[in-house]
C-alpha cells in the first residue's frame, strides 16, 4: 500500500508527539505538531493544507483535545477530517464523551504503533467513512 499525505499530532507531552511522529514518518507520512487544542487550531486554520488525520489527546492544557474536537466538528473546512484520540484518559467516563463528540477512533496509551499507524493508513485511504477494527 502507497502510503503519504499530512497528518497532525497534538499531544502535550514531547516524548509521545516524537514517537507518534517518527512512526508516521518512516511510513511516508507528513507530520506537523502541535501541543494543544488552541496550537492545533490556529495552525489548521493558518495553514491551507488540511490535513488528512489528525491524532488528539484528551488532556492537555489550556485547550484539552475536547475542546478541540468541537471545534474542528463546527468548522465547515475541517469537519471531515478523521480524528484519532490518543490518551491516557481510559475512564468509562471518557469513552463515552468520545462516543459523542465526533472522534472517528479512540486508543489508548501506552498504544501500540503498528496499530495507530494502521488506523491512520485506513482514514487516509478511506476517509471519515472508514470503521476501523475494534
Amino acid at each position: 500500500m502507497e502510503r503519504g499525505g499530512l497528518v497532525y499530532v497534538c499531544d502535550d507531552t514531547d516524548q509521545i508527539r516524537h514517537l507518534i511522529r517518527v512512526n508516521l514518518e518512516l511510513e511516508g507520512y507528513d507530520v506537523c505538531e502541535a501541543a494543544d487544542g488552541g496550537e492545533l487550531l490556529e495552525a489548521l486554520q493558518a495553514s491551507p493544507d488540511v490535513p488528512g488525520v489528525i491524532t488528539l489527546d484528551a488532556q492537555m492544557g489550556p485547550r484539552d483535545g475536547w475542546w478541540a474536537i468541537s471545534r474542528i466538528r463546527a468548522d465547515p473546512r475541517l469537519a471531515g477530517i478523521p480524528v484519532i484520540m490518543v490518551t491516557a484518559s481510559v475512564q468509562q467516563h471518557d469513552r463515552v464523551q468520545a462516543q459523542g463528540s465526533g472522534l472517528d477512533a479512540f486508543v489508548s496509551k501506552p498504544f501500540d504503533p503498528d496499530h495507530l499507524i494502521a488506523l491512520v493508513s485506513g482514514f487516509m485511504a478511506e476517509g471519515r467513512a472508514h470503521q476501523p477494527a475494534p
